[in-house]
């Protein structure tokens, strides 16, 4: 599946069509009201939690509110993964105090993270944080991700990493924090976990639900032994294909533009199924 988003039309002929997803995000991200993006942030919450992605009430995922104040939503500190509701989010500005009344703290370290990218990164509208077995195993391991399979091909030459100084409670580490992210979507915190951005919650959450996944399998296969790793071109091309499917087809290709919309509506229908209270 490429993962790419596009929630208006249907795309016509390849040869014909501007495809700037980065754009149509954007767009999208601009004209959502408060509501909706704490009902899209507590939904993210609640699809960690799901898929086992969640470390009791100790990591983070904050989602940034559109206008020149920066101000971010971010869970209040305390609660499970599972409890998070778009009404119980936290909204504070980008020196830790809150904006709207609230009887919930932020976690520090929470805010040491996400502060830092959102002042930092324009396009950084999600910003996602995991500990997961998975992700902190490989977060070890000296060749960090490696692309044995499709998944972690997507993150090609995408990813950062960031050397473990402690538990990030010091306002000094975030300069270096957003500098060795540069301008990537991703990054690997050694000894740590992972965390992906994302000019969309869905775009940040599937982007960290695949890592997972890539990582997941990493582990498996250095277990199994000797590992096959493609050649850079094809590395190369796989990402590409991932994170701009319309670009530089060929005759007889195909392409998924509108896969991310596809998926989170998907995940979506499934939340009003098994938690539909998030949106309270």
């Amino acid at each position: 599946m490429v993962k790419n988003w596009n929630s208006d039309s249907m795309p016509g002929p390849a040869s014909n069509l501007t495809f700037n997803a980065a754009s149509l995000q954007d767009q999208r991200y601009m004209t959502l009201t408060e509501q909706t993006l704490r009902q899209e942030l507590a939904a993210c919450y609640r699809l960690v939690a799901y898929f086992r992605m969640s470390d009791l009430i100790f990591t983070h995922i904050s989602l940034r509110v559109p206008g020149p104040e920066h101000h971010f939503l971010i869970n209040p500190y305390g609660l499970l993964f599972d409890e998070i509701t778009a009404s119980n989010l936290v909204k504070i500005d980008l020196h830790g105090q809150p904006v709207a009344p609230t009887t919930h703290p932020v976690n520090p370290a929470g805010f040491v993270i996400h502060s830092a990218i959102h002042a930092a990164r324009e396009d950084a509208h999600c910003v996602l944080h995991t500990h997961t077995r998975a992700g902190c195993a490989v977060a070890a391991l000296a060749c960090g991700l490696l692309p044995v399979n499709q998944m972690s091909m997507e993150f090609h030459g995408k990813v950062a990493y960031h050397d473990y100084e402690g538990i990030a409670l010091d306002l000094d580490e975030q300069q270096r924090l957003v500098a060795d992210l540069g301008d990537r979507p991703v990054m690997i915190l050694r000894n740590h976990g992972l965390l992906t951005t994302g000019r969309s919650v869905a775009e940040a959450f599937l982007r960290m639900y695949y890592l997972e996944k890539a990582c997941e399998i990493q582990l498996a296969a250095q277990s199994a032994g000797q590992l096959i790793l493609p050649p850079a071109a094809v590395c190369e091309r796989t990402e590409r294909q991932f994170n701009a499917p319309m670009q530089g087809l060929k005759q007889g290709e195909l392409s998924d533009p509108d896969a991310v919309a596809l998926a989170w509506g998907a995940l979506l229908r499934m939340l009003e199924r098994v938690a539909p209270g998030y949106r309270d």
